[in-house]
């Protein structure tokens, strides 16, 4: 699978498992669930967004990469570029969302941030595993001699 057929389907479950997580923690947090579970969905629609952006430029940076394929040291700095920018929206949202304060938000946001980055590492790999590497990654053929 390949092109926006493989970032929708990357998208969508990746969101969809992420929605519920995040509602369930949020109401473990203390938060009404419906009000958790309303901060899920619209943190989940800032992700997407951000999500189709980073991934775009995460590719096109790929395919203009002498080595390829996604080593274990390309995956980490492709988990740690994804979230690192969602926190730019994320924080401000939480903050306004659920009533809290900017520096209350971004440490509830920590705990997101870390969960995150070992979620995105792990579904990612696995997203691969299932469907295969994205052309972007894939290794060039042998030229024919």
């Amino acid at each position: 699978m390949q092109g926006w057929k493989r970032r929708v389907a990357y998208v969508s479950l990746y969101e969809g498992i992420a929605i519920a997580l995040t509602a369930t923690v949020l109401a473990m947090l203390g938060h009404a669930p419906m009000h958790s579970l309303v901060a899920s969905v619209g943190a989940s629609l800032l992700a997407v967004t951000w999500n189709l952006i980073f991934n775009t430029m995460f590719e096109a940076w790929e395919r203009r990469q002498a080595v390829k394929g996604r080593s274990v040291r390309r995956r980490i700095a492709h988990a740690i570029g994804f979230e690192g920018g969602l926190v730019v929206s994320m924080v401000p949202f939480f903050a306004w969302w659920l009533e809290v304060s900017l520096w209350q938000a971004f440490v509830m946001d920590l705990g997101f941030i870390v969960f995150f980055l070992v979620y995105t590492f792990i579904f990612s790999w696995a997203f691969d595993r299932v469907f295969g590497l994205p052309a972007s990654a894939m290794p060039e053929p042998a030229a024919a001699q």
